[in-house]
C-alpha cells in the first residue's frame, strides 16, 4: 500500500509538472504572424544566413586589407651537414671533393613579415557586390516571412471557420434535440408516430457524428498551425479572431498603378540578376594583373651551445626586404574564356525568369482579382439562401409542432439549412483566402 500511495503520489507530481509547464497562448491573426517570425524554423534560418553573410562580407573585406604574421624557430643539429668541396682548392687533383661540415650545432631565428594586396580584379568586384549579397539574403528572408505569413493567413481563416461551424453544429444539435424532445413527446401522446421519433433521432447521431469529425479536423489543424509557427505541441492555443463578412472588407485590393518591384519574389530574382552580373565582370577582370608587395624582418643567431640569450656569445644577424609581385596571366587553356560566356549564359537564363516571372504576376492578379469577386459574390447569394432556409425551417417547425405538418417536411428543412449554413461558411473562407491570395499576388501581404 506504500508503494502504491508513492507512485500514485509521484504521477500526480509529474501530471503537475507538466500542467505548469503548459502555456496558453490567445492569439489573435496579426499574433500569430508576430510569433511566427520569431519562431518559425525557416524565418529563424533565414534570418541567421543574413548574419553568415555579414560574416562571409568581412572575410572579403580582408583580403583587401595587409596580413602580417611572426615566426619563431629554433634548430638542433644532432649531425651537421656535410658538403663537398672541390679537392683541388686544397691542391688536391682535379675532379676530387673533399668532405666538409659547416655550420653550428643550434640555429636559432625569429622575425615577422607582412604582405599587401594592391590591385586584384575579382578581389575588387567581391568588395563592390558585397551590400548586393547581403540585399540578396535579406530578400530571401522576406520571401520566406511572406510565404510562412500567406499559409499562417490561411489555417487561421480555416480553424475560425471551423469554430463557427462547430458553433453552428451546437446550435443545430440543440434544435434537434429540443425537436426530438416534442417528437417523443407527440408519439406519447399519440400524435406522432414512432417513425417520426426515429427519423428525428437519425438526424440528431448524423449532427453528433459530424461534430466529432469536425472536432477531429479541428484538433489536427491547430497542431499544424503550431508547428509553422514553431510553437510547442503542449502549449494551447486559442484563436481570439472571428471571421464574418467585415473581414472581407478591404479598400486597396484594386489599385491600378500596379509596380512589378512589390513583389518581393520579383525583388529577389532582381538581386539574383545583379550577382550575375557582378560574376561577368568578376571573370572578364580576372585577365588583368594581380600586384602586391611584401615584406619581411628577420634576426638569425648560429650557436655551438644552447645560449641564445645571452648577447655576449654571440651576435643576431638581421635580414630585411621589401618585394613587389605583378602576376600577369597569359595562358590557362581558355578556362576564362569558358568561365566568361558561362556567367553570361547564367545571366540570360535569369533575364528570361524575370521576363516570365512579369507573364506570371500578370496572371496570379488577374485570376486573383477574378476569384476574389466571385467569391464575395458567391458569400452574398449564400447568406440569402441561408436567411432563407432559416424561414423555411422556422414556419416548418411551427407547423409541425401545431401538427399540421409532417416529419418528412421538418427533416428536409433541417437538412436543407444546415447544408445552407455549411455552404455560407464555406463560401467564406473561400472568399477570404481567395483575398490572401490576391494581397499577396499584388505584393500587399
Amino acid at each position: 500500500m506504500k508503494k502504491i500511495i508513492v507512485i500514485v503520489t509521484a504521477l500526480f507530481a509529474t501530471a503537475a509538472q507538466a500542467q505548469e509547464q503548459k502555456t496558453v497562448h490567445a492569439f489573435s491573426l496579426a499574433d500569430a504572424v508576430s510569433y511566427a517570425q520569431k519562431n518559425n524554423v525557416q524565418v529563424k534560418n533565414a534570418l541567421l544566413d543574413i548574419d553568415i553573410q555579414t560574416q562571409t562580407n568581412r572575410e572579403i573585406a580582408a583580403a583587401a586589407l595587409p596580413t602580417i604574421n611572426s615566426s619563431l624557430s629554433g634548430t638542433n643539429f644532432l649531425t651537421i651537414p656535410t658538403s663537398l668541396l672541390p679537392g683541388q682548392i686544397f691542391g688536391g687533383a682535379a675532379g676530387t671533393f673533399i668532405p666538409v661540415q659547416f655550420g653550428t650545432k643550434y640555429n636559432s631565428t625569429y622575425g615577422a613579415n607582412f604582405n599587401q594586396l594592391l590591385f586584384d580584379g575579382q578581389v575588387f568586384i567581391a568588395l563592390q557586390a558585397r551590400a548586393t549579397s547581403l540585399d540578396w539574403k535579406k530578400k530571401n528572408a522576406a520571401l520566406t516571412e511572406e510565404n510562412i505569413k500567406a499559409n499562417i493567413y490561411k489555417i487561421y481563416y480555416q480553424l475560425s471557420a471551423s469554430k463557427t461551424q462547430l458553433n453552428i453544429l451546437d446550435a443545430n444539435i440543440e434544435r434537434l434535440q429540443k425537436l426530438a424532445n416534442d417528437a417523443a413527446a407527440m408519439y406519447k401522446n399519440g400524435f406522432a408516430e414512432k417513425l417520426d421519433v426515429d427519423k428525428v433521432n437519425v438526424q440528431l447521431n448524423n449532427l453528433q457524428t459530424e461534430k466529432l469529425k469536425a472536432n477531429n479536423s479541428v484538433t489536427i489543424g491547430f497542431m499544424g498551425l503550431k508547428m509553422l509557427m514553431g510553437m510547442p505541441i503542449k502549449d494551447s492555443l486559442v484563436l481570439t479572431d472571428v471571421i464574418n463578412e467585415s473581414s472581407l472588407s478591404t479598400e486597396v485590393l484594386f489599385e491600378d498603378d500596379f509596380q512589378y518591384g512589390v513583389r518581393k519574389d520579383f525583388q529577389y530574382l532582381t538581386t539574383v540578376k545583379k550577382m550575375s552580373q557582378f560574376n561577368v565582370k568578376r571573370y572578364q577582370l580576372s585577365y588583368l594583373p594581380t600586384i602586391s608587395i611584401n615584406g619581411s624582418y628577420t634576426k638569425n643567431a648560429q650557436r655551438t651551445k644552447f645560449d641564445f640569450f645571452d648577447n655576449n656569445n654571440g651576435n643576431w644577424f638581421k635580414t630585411s626586404l621589401i618585394g613587389l609581385n605583378i602576376n600577369l596571366p597569359i595562358f590557362n587553356g581558355l578556362s576564362t574564356v569558358a568561365k566568361i560566356k558561362r556567367a553570361k549564359l547564367e545571366l540570360e537564363q535569369v533575364d528570361n525568369q524575370l521576363s516570365a516571372m512579369k507573364n506570371n504576376i500578370d496572371n496570379e492578379i488577374s485570376q486573383a482579382k477574378l476569384n476574389y469577386m466571385s467569391s464575395v459574390a458567391t458569400v452574398n447569394f449564400q447568406k440569402k439562401n441561408m436567411q432563407l432556409a432559416e424561414n423555411v425551417y422556422s414556419q416548418t417547425k411551427k407547423k409541425f409542432e401545431a401538427g399540421t405538418g409532417s416529419n418528412t417536411e421538418i427533416s428536409a428543412a433541417q437538412a436543407d439549412l444546415v447544408a445552407a449554413q455549411n455552404n455560407f461558411m464555406n463560401a467564406l473562407y473561400a472568399a477570404l483566402i481567395a483575398k490572401v491570395d490576391l494581397l499577396k499576388a499584388s505584393g500587399k501581404l
